[in-house]
């Protein structure tokens, strides 16, 4: 028979269903040996040595990730930080590395100490500024091009069809962080890229209670299983049980991240109004300046993700965040739960992030709810 294309919907909802048909369970077991038998002849035909390798409870959801992105292979990580940082550990001393100046916090922190003490030569720049872009790639002649898009937590969106264009005339390799926008919204590597990254422990699994992350490749090449091979030799796996859970959240990602899409962006249309906000960053907004590159490679949304800018500045955004009594304030994001937080705070004093700026995940409660509590919020932090 042959296999029919089925939609996103459908391959995450069945997510693993199959890959036990020995047994005919439909939800995949949960493999917790550390270890695996030798053939009569001394090899090991299963393709597993040990767990600190590889463990069968992954590939479901390896799988599944990969068909959602078009990849020819995924494989999953301990935390995001493992799997983005395996990608510079693959590089050599002396490689070049062009990272956006607007990014994940840690992982900036993270290029900035291990990665340059490790030899690589790292320059941030601003991806959305395409001109900029070009002159440092020219000038550099990078190894690896990083983009994270949107970008954390001022929502910057970089268009990857251009820099992957840019990329493959340098021959330089181009990894893309998508953890916000998912599988569901954007397809790097459809756009160019040979790398994408997940933190899983957001919207892949989507419920705060699993730490874990994931790469995906557009080819299986040297560079593909060199990184395979890091993540072997340094132990950056999943427990099982952790992998097991992580398929379990894959399963409802297309509902959550269509209710979180829809709740976000009538959130921010509607703080757009609001007097005590003076900026609403969001990528579906058309007064927002990457829009309609945003329009061009998300597809069904614009994410769960938006920031807001307060009048009266870092003591107003605080008092906002401890206002409100729907929204957590917790580090993190894409839960099913909806979380606020002063995000300067805890990037430190080096931050690019206005002190006024409100980091919000919305999650799937009611829409009206979420933003009645905001006004509520705001308005008695400015009264």
């Amino acid at each position: 028979m042959t296999k029919r294309p089925f939609s996103p919907q459908s391959l995450l909802a069945q997510g693993g269903s199959h890959s036990d048909n020995e047994n005919g369970v439909i939800i995949p077991p949960v493999y917790t040996s550390t270890t695996y038998l030798r053939d009569d002849d001394n090899q090991y035909r299963s393709g597993r040595v040990y767990s600190r390798a590889d463990n069968p409870t992954y590939r479901p959801a390896e799988k599944l990730l990969a068909e959602l992105e078009n990849a020819a292979d995924a494989r999953l990580f301990a935390s995001g930080m493992a799997a983005a940082t395996a990608v510079f550990q693959a590089l050599k001393p002396g490689d070049k590395v062009i990272a956006p100046k607007v990014m994940y916090w840690a992982l900036r922190k993270w290029l900035q100490t291990f990665g340059v003490d490790s030899g690589l030569d790292v320059r941030f720049v601003d991806t959305t500024n395409l001109n900029e872009l070009r002159d440092a790639i020219a000038e550099r002649q990078p190894t690896l091009i990083w983009l994270e898009t949107p970008g954390n937590p001022l929502w910057t969106v970089t268009d990857i069809a251009a820099v992957a264009d840019m990329a493959r005339n340098c021959g330089s390799l181009l990894a893309i962080d998508s953890t916000v926008a998912t599988p569901l919204l954007t397809k790097p590597l459809d756009l160019g890229a040979d790398i994408v990254m997940h933190s899983a422990t957001k919207y892949l699994n989507g419920h705060s209670d699993v730490i874990s992350g994931a790469l995906a490749a557009r080819e299986d090449n040297a560079f593909w299983q060199r990184l395979v091979a890091i993540r072997a030799q340094s132990g950056a796996v999943p427990g099982p049980q952790d992998a097991a859970q992580l398929l379990r959240g894959m399963r409802t990602l297309f509902l959550r991240v269509r209710e979180s899409c829809q709740s976000a962006l009538y959130i921010a249309e509607q703080l757009e109004q609001h007097p005590q906000v003076i900026e609403v960053l969001y990528p579906g907004l058309k007064s927002f300046v990457g829009h309609e590159i945003a329009v061009k490679q998300m597809q069904g949304g614009f994410g769960g993700m938006l920031s807001i800018r307060l009048a009266g500045g870092e003591k107003a955004a605080i008092a906002v965040a401890a206002k409100t009594q729907l929204w957590h304030r917790a580090t993190s994001l894409g839960g099913v739960e909806s979380l606020i937080e002063h995000r300067a705070s805890i990037e430190g004093p080096d931050t690019p992030v206005p002190l006024d700026l409100l980091r919000l995940s919305v999650g799937i409660e009611n829409a009206d709810d979420l933003l009645n509590d905001l006004q509520q919020a705001i308005d008695l932090a400015h009264s």
